[in-house]
């Protein structure tokens, strides 16, 4: 049985939701978005029209292109948006519909791409930020983001299959940003941030730990699986993961007192990790034995960016 075959035993129901075993059996679009890439990189078309078929019926806003961030059971649809599951849910289907040549699913990866760059730009000083969301993310004099939402692969997906100089500004943009939002011993990004529209100078907002941990351990990743390994932020994952001093993996780091967590890295990290020390070594994600669903997804998006850019170099 496959990686992807042992994920869908565990993970995908029937009706093709994804379901978040570690977070109360939520789904959210980014694990959507993430199941429809898997999928068509499997060549598993029976499972990428279920994935699809619930992502539209359950997940689609009404009024555009984008998709509501999170299903509960019980409680339905949460329908402001999420930025990275937009992202994958466009670029999986335009890869879907070049590999089984289907025009329709190209044109309705076309409408969320438009709807991104329509809905979810911003301007702060020089830079072009991109939302984390519609709403919710916007103040007065700064404007949050979600730096692990600038997902390189996917943007580079949606700038080849529709052109526009918007892409290229949000992903120049975004890795300036990324290059500047270094904190704490180690020069690491964090899970959230914000940045002064006046200015664009950063800052750690307090409404969240100012952390690199569960969002931000993506930054490496993306950065890997786009081929920009020499990207500051890159490096400085690297040097916290291999930093000799750690008694441990660390799952995260505090970037105000950099105190580590004091508990090794679950599998998920500790594969993005892997990746980030070693991307000429294949990964081998063991979907079989992960402790949840973002370990295992992780694992194998992995093994996507190593497949995309050692096995077959950009």
């Amino acid at each position: 049985m496959s990686q992807w075959d042992i994920f869908k035993t565990r993970f995908l129901a029937r009706d093709g939701r994804v379901i978040d075993t570690g977070n109360g059996g939520v789904s959210h679009s980014e694990g959507q978005g993430w199941a429809l890439l898997l999928a068509q990189r499997a060549g598993d078309r029976e499972a990428f029209d279920r994935i699809l078929r619930w992502t539209r019926q359950t997940l689609r806003r009404p009024g555009d292109a984008l998709y509501g961030w999170r299903f509960r059971p019980g409680a339905g649809v949460d329908a402001n948006s999420a930025t990275d599951g937009d992202l994958f849910i466009s670029a999986a289907l335009v890869l879907a519909g070049e590999r089984w040549g289907e025009p329709h699913l190209v044109t309705s990866g076309a409408e969320t791409a438009r709807d991104i760059l329509r809905l979810l730009l911003r301007r702060a000083g020089s830079l072009t930020l991109l939302l984390p969301g519609v709403e919710g993310f916007e103040r007065a004099d700064r404007i949050i983001v979600n730096p692990s939402y600038y997902a390189f692969p996917a943007i580079r997906v949606l700038a080849r299959a529709f052109p526009d100089p918007a892409w290229m500004r949000v992903a120049a943009d975004g890795l300036t940003l990324l290059r500047a939002a270094r904190f704490g011993r180690w020069g690491l990004p964090p899970d959230w941030l914000s940045v002064a529209r006046a200015d664009a100078s950063l800052a750690l907002p307090r409404r969240w730990a100012p952390r690199f941990s569960y969002d931000a351990v993506r930054i490496p990743l993306y950065l890997t699986w786009a081929g920009l390994a020499d990207e500051p932020a890159r490096l400085a994952a690297a040097a916290f993961w291999g930093d000799a001093g750690n008694e441990h993996l660390p799952a995260w780091t505090d970037l105000t007192s950099d105190a580590i967590s004091p508990y090794r890295a679950a599998d998920g990290v500790a594969a993005v990790a892997r990746l980030t020390l070693l991307p000429q070594v294949a990964p081998i994600p063991d979907v079989a034995a992960a402790q949840d669903y973002y370990g295992a997804v992780l694992g194998l998006l992995t093994q996507c960016a190593w497949r995309d850019t050692v096995a077959t170099p950009l």
